[in-house]
């Protein structure tokens, strides 16, 4: 099943078509995307075996009318240095515990957006993002994907001028500019992913596209590489943070960025973004 916010409603997502799902269940469920994790049990129960694309009340899809598909999630918490091969081209020593920082909710967009950027060193970073389904403190390691929603794709756009700012590094602000948090283009639920893939185990890749055309990988990883996997990341936040259903968890970005490359590199006007992860599909970003 996968969960998408079409022009502000919650809709299940097929491969061309849409189903609403407020008008699909009778108002069983709320068409506000947002409020849908509150209910994901019950949801997947009621969508899992849905054909959207032969739903008779199914409609054609236009992805740029696709929000983030958590739209106001009540934290968006982040784990950086998760990849031992980034933390090497970053400089920086291997981290004991997740490294975590947030992202504020207003830069959030949509998987297919127009992002402006802030200055002349922004950087991209591939994530696999987790959307946290049953909430709550000290959930044990072997129990985390069972609170678990579901996964999506994310960028988390950084502003390397702005996160280095002072002698206390400033992610959060370097990294929450307008349209620095790229989500979509669903929320693919845990039974999906488990049916078509290793949830432990997906590839997490990106690559530019220049006016020309030209096309060049910039990062292509695996999170079977994650030094602190998804379990242990919601069993170390959850002991801190009581996760709530909707929130937002960035696992990390595997080597490749721009400011780890001699010369450093970074996003300039023109070039577009693309980011794939295996059963999740593609986003895509245009800079100006």
């Amino acid at each position: 099943m996968r969960v998408a916010n079409l022009d502000g409603r919650a809709v299940l997502l097929g491969d061309i078509r849409s189903l609403d799902i407020a008008s699909a269940s009778a108002g069983r469920f709320p068409a506000d995307p947002q409020q849908v994790y509150a209910s994901w049990a019950e949801l997947c129960e009621w969508g899992e075996g849905i054909d959207v694309d032969r739903h008779p009340q199914s409609v054609d899809v236009d992805r740029t009318t696709l929000g983030p598909p958590v739209p106001r999630p009540g934290q968006i918490l982040a784990v950086g240095l998760n990849y031992a091969e980034h933390a090497e081209e970053s400089g920086l020593e291997l981290p004991q515990h997740p490294l975590v920082f947030t992202k504020f909710a207003s830069s959030l967009t949509g998987p297919d957006a127009v992002v402006r950027l802030s200055g002349q060193r922004v950087d991209w970073e591939a994530e696999l993002v987790v959307v946290i389904g049953t909430g709550g403190r000290d959930i044990p390691a072997g129990e985390a994907w069972h609170r678990i929603a579901g996964l999506t794709i994310g960028q988390d756009i950084s502003d390397r001028d702005v996160q280095w700012w002072g002698a206390s590094a400033q992610f959060s602000l370097g990294k929450s500019f307008e349209g620095y948090a790229p989500t979509g283009p669903a929320v693919v639920s845990v039974a999906e992913i488990s049916a078509g893939s290793n949830r432990d185990d997906l590839r997490v890749s990106c690559r530019s596209i220049d006016a020309s055309g030209r096309e060049r990988v910039l990062q292509d990883g695996r999170t079977r590489d994650l030094i602190f996997t998804i379990p242990a990341i919601i069993e170390q936040l959850s002991a801190i943070v009581e996760l709530q259903p909707g929130d937002l968890i960035f696992t990390g970005t595997p080597s490749g960025v721009g400011q780890g490359r001699s010369p450093e590199e970074y996003l300039t006007p023109g070039l577009t973004l693309v980011t794939e992860i295996d059963g999740l599909g593609s986003i895509r970003q245009e800079f100006v």
